[in-house]
């Protein structure tokens, strides 16, 4: 990727992207050399620093570009040109021709080839600050063209524009329930650290009573708008009322649904909820004594952010790197030949690639941190930073494993996104079997890589305890979980399920204020477009903060199944685990007898994980 950028950047593509060329091959803001057989090529252009578009509203909607004639001007019109005599009348007081080369500002009014070689008419007033020296009409309503290109889900524009308008009318409210999601996810963390033994009842009573809570206040705002009376209503409003009501039920029938499948969830779980206790327990520790690991989701999105932004960029070099060739307009366009034209490939693969490998050094990092905590019997001798001492060690000793783990999981991804790519492409041509086999092979591929990220994590935890490379760490990780596949579908599942239960604690408690903010707005939108974003930023705001609570279960859990293993707390070989775990362990060991009463079915569910001296 690095010799994709130089070689984008080396061959003038950062030149053409940044200072613009006109659509004879010329950068503008430079003198240019002539291309061979191409006219108005090798011009001077050191005063025109400015791209102008004849008719930036003429769009090529499949493509996604500007179909017209680029030229290279002194200024962009601040104000709107009506006529022709405007156009000229602004080259002589500004020495910025907006027509063509070929056209001097005296024959704008007198010449016959104006209509062709000059703009558009009106010339639309360009903003103030040029984007990358282009300049951009400031009335840009003619690129909306492009968004109801994108758009193909929606049939009827009215609809459409039903929906834009409760967006831009409510961003207010949007902005602010963003922030409450954001906010309710730190108090979490905070709740988290502090009552970890409760966490699991606490959360539990209270996706109760805010699933029971929200689905009642649906069905009373439904209820109400369908008794309050329409004639109140002005014809232009009707039909956005009618829109609020049918989207009150659809969501309240939701709602009463996911509140019966979660009862019923909870009801079998019931009696395995108590077992995780002990590992939430101990991960509160862990923030305690680890608090920067409530900030790895930032620093990680900031690294996102950081490579997104690089990869963006060279991505644009790359559409304007090349040689000049000339199309079928007789305009220059720039083209790789060879294999070199296939870059972008390898640039898309990249992305995957580098964004699984930043993922995946979070994962080393937490990791690494928690293992240092687990394995330390005297936390006063912790590292100053564990954080910053694993993050050291990740960068000293196992890049190699996080990238070989983040390409593995590369190499699954890209089969399952052409696949989509394919299912989308046919989506109404293919057969029943055709479609059948696709969304089966599709499946198939995100069952296996959402294994193989689960994999990937437990190889990075044995990795930052045993320092071994990746296939080894992973051999050693999954033979571990197979030993303890009961207490991982015990313990892991019922864990998982209660940081979901947190998620959806914060989406409930957003959208339950979405409602009441967006259901008492005075003016009559459309409040279901502004709902589901606020709903969706809720959630990925709660995953990405919770799924670190997440990684440090699950790796204090590797810890404490390899603990067991070979430690049985006798003289020798004490264990590492905390005085919570110990006791788990002790109480597991009495429960085995217990139910060994009962029959053998629970027996093998209360299990201990210890083997005592067989494991050695």
């Amino acid at each position: 990727m690095g010799f994709i950028c130089g070689f984008s950047v080396a061959t003038g593509a950062a030149a053409r992207l940044v200072s613009g060329y006109d659509s004879y091959g010329n950068i503008c803001g430079q003198k240019n050399a002539k291309l061979e057989a191409i006219p108005n090529s090798g011009m001077d252009h050191t005063h025109r620093k400015y791209v102008f578009f004849l008719d930036p509203c003429n769009l090529d909607l499949i493509n996604r570009k500007i179909k017209s004639v680029a030229l290279c001007v002194k200024a962009c019109p601040r104000q709107e040109l009506k006529t022709l005599s405007d156009v000229q009348k602004f080259a002589e007081i500004n020495g910025s021709a907006l027509c063509s080369y070929n056209l001097k500002p005296s024959e704008y009014t007198t010449s016959s080839k104006a209509s062709v070689l000059c703009p558009k008419l009106p010339v639309p007033a360009s903003a103030p600050i040029p984007f990358f020296h282009r300049c951009a009409p400031v009335n840009i309503s003619c690129y909306a063209k492009f968004a109801e290109a994108l758009i193909t889900f929606v049939s009827d524009n009215s609809v459409l524009h039903r929906l834009i308008s409760g967006v831009m009318t409510s961003k207010e409210i949007i902005l602010g329930l963003c922030l409450l999601s954001l906010v309710l996810s730190m108090i979490l963390m905070v709740i988290i650290r502090y009552i970890s033994r409760v966490l699991v009842w606490i959360l539990t009573i209270l996706v109760i009573l805010g699933s029971l809570g929200g689905t009642g206040v649906l069905w009373w705002l439904y209820a109400k708008q369908r008794k309050s009376p329409k004639e109140t209503v002005i014809p232009e409003q009707l039909q956005i009322a009618e829109d609020n009501l049918r989207a009150l039920l659809i969501y309240a029938i939701s709602a009463t649904v996911f509140t019966v499948i979660l009862f019923l969830i909870m009801l079998v779980m019931r009696k395995r909820v108590a077992l995780t206790i002990a590992l939430f327990h101990v991960a509160g520790k862990v923030f305690i004594h680890l608090p920067l690991l409530v900030f790895q989701p930032f620093w990680t999105f900031f690294a996102l952010v950081l490579f997104w932004a690089y990869w963006i960029m060279t991505l644009l070099f790359l559409g304007t790197t090349g040689s000049a060739v000339q199309n079928d307009q007789g305009f220059v366009e720039f083209r790789v030949s060879g294999p070199l034209q296939y870059m972008w490939w390898y640039h898309v693969v990249g992305l995957i690639w580098i964004s699984e490998f930043i993922l995946a050094c979070q994962q080393m990092t937490v990791a690494g941190a928690v293992v240092t905590y687990y394995f330390t019997r005297d936390k006063r001798n912790l590292p100053f930073t564990p954080i910053l001492a694993s993050v050291n060690r990740l960068i000293r000793y196992h890049l190699g494993t996080v990238a070989k783990g983040s390409f593995i999981i590369t190499l699954v991804k890209i089969p399952r996104m052409i696949l989509m790519y394919i299912h989308s492409q046919l989506k109404g041509k293919e057969n029943a079997c055709a479609r059948c086999v696709l969304k089966s092979c599709i499946c198939c591929l995100w069952c296996l890589e959402k294994c193989l990220n689960y994999l990937n994590q437990n190889a990075y935890t044995a990795t930052a305890i045993n320092s071994t490379n990746f296939c080894t760490s992973a051999k050693d990780a999954f033979v571990i979980l197979v030993e303890n596949a009961l207490r991982v579908a015990a313990i892991n599942t019922v864990g998982d399920f209660m940081l979901f239960l947190g998620k959806v604690l914060i989406v409930c408690s957003t959208g339950l204020a979405g409602i009441m903010l967006l259901n008492y707005q005075q003016d009559y939108t459309v409040w279901v477009l502004p709902l589901i974003i606020v709903c969706l930023f809720a959630f990925l705001v709660a995953h990405c903060f919770l799924s670190i609570y997440e990684m440090v279960v699950d790796v204090l859990f590797l810890c404490f199944a390899i603990d067991t293993k070979y430690n049985d707390g006798s003289p020798g070989r004490e264990f590492y685990m905390d005085k919570v775990l110990m006791e788990f362990v002790e109480n597991s060991r009495k429960a085995m007898k217990e139910a060994g009463k009962g029959g053998v079915a629970d027996a093998r569910e209360l299990k201990p994980m210890a083997s005592g001296a067989s494991s050695a």
